[in-house]
């Protein structure tokens, strides 16, 4: 019973480490448009390496939920409902498929670079996919951009973010691989000195 008690607390504070470190990564942002650019997604990025599938969903919904409970904790310090429902919503939503993402990809064999790097750009893709779909049906609606068609939406929610994303996800791989394999060995010590 110890051993399950030991073993939940180090996943509980790798979740409230990560999500942590989602909730720094919202605060660095740089307003460009409807959808500004942060370092959270590189933080989400970071939790589906490193904390896999059920524990990275889990710490990028902890930071979702409190945002949506009205902490100020989404980019540029807002909070709430509205948030979510408005034109970056399905980044915010996206975030948790990229997360799912990347811990399904990572936990299908061994650590490599060419893991890491499939991994991440599945997470983007997915991010991407959900932001930009979101952001093309709720804009007009919210007073953002009168009409918007596909290339407008590519415009402001992808285009102005390849050039940062191409960075996160060479930091991502590089840091992945080089401390995953120790993460992981760092979490089964831990296990196997309860046991």
């Amino acid at each position: 019973m110890s051993h399950m008690s030991h073993t939940d607390l180090h996943r509980v504070v790798y979740c409230a480490l990560f999500t942590a470190l989602i909730i720094i990564g919202g605060y660095i942002s740089i307003p460009i448009g409807p959808v500004p650019m942060t370092l959270a997604d590189f933080f989400v990025m970071m939790a589906g390496l490193f904390l896999g599938l059920r524990y990275g969903v889990i710490s990028v919904v902890v930071y979702i939920g409190l945002g949506a409970l009205g902490l100020p904790i989404f980019a540029g310090g807002r909070a709430g409902l509205g948030v979510l429902m408005g034109p970056t919503g399905g980044f915010l939503i996206g975030y948790v498929c990229m997360a799912a993402a990347i811990g399904v990809i990572m936990g299908k064999g061994k650590v490599s670079t060419v893991r890491c790097v499939m991994a991440l750009l599945a997470g983007n893709i997915f991010l991407y996919a959900m932001g930009i779909s979101w952001l093309k049906i709720v804009a007009p609606y919210m007073g953002v951009i009168p009409q918007m068609s596909w290339p407008a939406a590519l415009a402001a929610g992808l285009i102005p973010f390849v050039p940062g994303m191409v960075v996160k996800i060479a930091v991502a791989s590089a840091l992945g691989r080089a401390f995953l394999l120790r993460f992981s060995t760092l979490q089964t010590r831990s296990v196997n000195k309860k046991q």
